[in-house]
This record gives structure tokens, sequence and C-alpha cells, in this order.
């Protein structure tokens, strides 16, 4: 692990934490609160809220390595942007469809979740190429 890996871990994990609060609290949490059998209560919640962050860690240091060894001598943004639709393919929009059958759960809240999180992992996907892009290359003069 060099630096850069353990800046950009915590750099996605503050936003994967700030992103999760936006989707889930603010544009979601009506819809849960709609639902209470399937979900705990907000006070229930907080005594797992150190697996959420455990999850966090977890969800963005290994989204900063998998990057980092995939990464090509492309421009950063649209890799990036890529790289988060390949994520949110792998994780949330596939799970949110199994929640779909096991749990009895509204075909619009599990739309509005994958649409949500989806857009999420590609904006941390973005950013994870951001802070892994490669250094500015000064400009090469015509007579090297």
């Amino acid at each position: 692990m060099n630096k850069k890996f353990l800046i950009s871990w915590l750099v996605v994990f503050v936003a994967s934490m700030a992103g999760g609060f936006v989707v889930h609290v603010v544009l979601l949490g009506a819809g849960y609160a709609e639902l209470p059998n399937l979900f705990r209560s907000d006070a229930e919640s907080q005594q797992y809220f150190h697996l959420m962050l455990l999850a966090h860690i977890i969800m963005a240091g290994a989204l900063v390595w998998i990057y980092q060894r995939g990464q090509e001598n492309k421009p950063w943004l649209q890799q990036g942007a890529r790289f988060g639709i390949a994520v949110a393919l792998l994780g949330p929009v596939p799970l949110y469809i199994i929640y779909y059958v096991v749990q009895p759960m509204p075909g619009s809240h599990v739309v509005q979740q994958m649409v949500y999180d989806g857009a999420l992992m590609v904006l941390l996907g973005i950013l994870t190429a951001f802070m892994n892009r490669a250094p500015e290359q000064p400009a090469q003069s015509a007579e090297t």
C-alpha cells in the first residue's frame, strides 16, 4: 500500500458514506419508513452503525484496489465512468433485483434503489479515477 492508495481509500470512503446518506436517508428514507416490517428502526439501526462503517471501508478499499490494478493509459473521466458502471452492474443493480425476489419490496422502490445506488457507484468510480489519474505531463516541444 502506498500513500496514493491510502489517500484514495480515505477520500472514496468519505464520499461513499456521504453518498449513502443522501441516497438512503434523504432520497429513499420516506420509502423505507413505509416498510417497518422489512427494515430496522432508526434507533435500532444505530446499534449496528459500526458495521455500516466497516462495509463502506471495505467497499472503498476494494474500489481503489481494483481500479488501480486495471487502470489504463486513457482519459481518467471516461475510465472512471466506465469503471463505475461496471461496479454498479456487478453490485447494487443485481443485488436489488435479488432482494426484490426474496423481500416484498415495492417495485418502484427497488427501481429507485438501483438508479440512485447505480448513479452513486458511477460517481465513486469517477472519483476513484480522479484520485488515481496520471500526473500531468509537461508539454513536449516540437524539437524533442
